[in-house]
């Protein structure tokens, strides 16, 4: 079984399939943890249809897709920023993919993606909750950065120099 990671629309059947289980796993994630509930399927639907991806398109950004075995198992985007880096968001493996490899494929995918878009830096912010989110920026060589947002959501601040 082989790996691609390519690039895809934001607006593909595929890239929303993919950002759906995102938002349904990380938002019952931090409700399980905070509130001892699911996601509310109303909230989840808001916060689909207001994330259209737009800004992962190029010529300032980028959605990535990898596939394992030809099906679509994750994502990772990119978007530039007016300081010259580029924030890396939606990274996201389906659960049954992780441990085969796929994140750093994806990781290493948008880094190089960022670079060729002349990005110097990549930058992210994350949860600590998705504690495999954050091994796999730590074995990769992500540090802990001053923040760059308000995002009440957002524990850690993390970048690497390209």
């Amino acid at each position: 079984m082989t790996w691609t990671v390519t690039p895809e629309a934001p607006g593909s059947p595929t890239a929303a399939a993919l950002w759906r289980a995102y938002y349904t796993e990380v938002s019952d994630r931090y409700y399980l943890l905070h509130e001892n509930r699911r996601t509310d399927p109303a909230e989840l639907e808001r916060e689909v249809a207001k994330g259209t991806g737009s800004e992962l398109a190029p010529p300032s950004g980028l959605l990535l897709v990898a596939r394992y075995a030809g099906e679509p198992a994750g994502t990772a985007g990119i978007r530039l920023r007016p300081d010259g880096s580029a924030e890396l968001t939606r990274v996201y493996l389906h659960e049954k993919m992780r441990g085969k490899g796929g994140a750093v494929l994806l990781v290493e995918a948008a880094e190089s993606a960022a670079r060729a878009l002349g990005a110097t830096r990549l930058i992210l912010e994350t949860r600590a909750d998705l504690t495999e989110a954050l091994s796999l920026y730590a074995r990769l060589g992500y540090q802990e950065i001053t923040p760059y947002s308000d995002d009440i959501y957002a524990d850690h601040t993390l970048g690497k120099s390209l």
